[in-house]
């Protein structure tokens, strides 16, 4: 794995407004702390920059080294959600606390990140009562 520059880390959290690229969560009041994940990983020829790089949860790190996933729904490989070149409210919207996939790659992307999972809901709850979510 390439070597993230302080300069770098900061500049990926200041552009994702210190909450995760993939789920929204705020990273404020969160025990984990969240990382710097390569989109395309490093294994797959994807480069330390910032082009290449997301501020994560620790729901990412269900991503592994995966670039194409399968949508459930329709059986479609798609790849899976890039926070640098797609748009996330074109692919998920909330239903209250849960991530609801709109597309091929947003079903997959959440699926494969278990973006629903009891723990993630509960989380999101309490964000919801601190005034933390959804996400601007």
């Amino acid at each position: 794995m390439g070597t993230i520059s302080a300069s770098l880390r900061r500049l990926v959290i200041q552009r994702a407004g210190n909450r995760c690229e993939y789920c929204g969560i705020s990273q404020i009041g969160q025990v984990a702390t969240f990382h710097i994940d390569h989109i395309i990983p490093v294994v797959a020829g994807g480069e330390t920059i910032a082009e290449n790089l997301a501020l994560a949860c620790v729901s990412s790190l269900r991503k592994g080294a995966r670039q194409v996933l399968e949508d459930s729904e329709t059986g479609e490989v798609v790849s899976i959600f890039n926070p640098r070149k797609q748009v996330w409210k074109e692919h998920f919207v909330w239903r209250d606390v849960q991530v609801i996939g709109l597309t091929a790659t947003g079903r997959a992307t959440l699926q494969a990140l278990d973006l629903n999972r009891p723990a993630m809901l509960a989380i999101r709850t309490e964000e919801e009562l601190l005034g933390r979510h959804p996400p601007p």
